[in-house]
């Protein structure tokens, strides 16, 4: 079903990033995630214009964790939400099954789920797991989990 799921944020220098870090943990606490089983990785780089930034990442593997994210997520999405993903599904599922979103980070900080388009954002990587590979199956999988 979920081969694994990898959630991304970038802290800008202008950003708190205990704040960002929160609005991830908002998302593995929320789907059941245990602290001892995932590390939020911290990495730090350097953004286009030579100003320093902190990425954020973490990628959930057990089943339980990534089934408990999806239910998190599509418990908590809009009407609008869920239709616009309906809607988009074919654009945001790829050739190597891997279903993309992305959540707005400011809800995040407050504790809501919201999808977005800013680049800004909790960007979100589903990686679908069909035997043998087949886009329309992952399709309808992710049809299940988040439509």
């Amino acid at each position: 079903m979920i081969h694994h799921i990898t959630l991304r944020v970038i802290a800008h220098a202008t950003e708190d990033v205990s704040r960002v870090k929160s609005a991830l943990d908002f998302f593995l606490s929320g789907a059941g995630v245990r602290e001892d089983s995932e590390l939020i990785e911290e990495l730090q780089a350097e953004g286009h214009h030579g100003n320093p930034i902190t990425i954020l990442s973490v990628q959930l593997k057990r089943k339980a964790d990534c089934l408990g994210f999806a239910r998190f997520v599509r418990d908590r999405f809009s009407e609008e939400d869920v239709a616009r993903l309906r809607k988009e599904m074919p654009e945001r599922l790829d050739d190597d099954q891997v279903f993309y979103l992305r959540l707005d980070k400011q809800a995040a900080c407050l504790q809501q789920v919201k999808l977005t388009y800013s680049s800004d954002a909790i960007t979100v990587k589903v990686k679908i797991e069909t035997y043998p590979k087949n886009w329309e199956k992952a399709g309808v999988i992710v049809e299940e989990l988040f439509g």
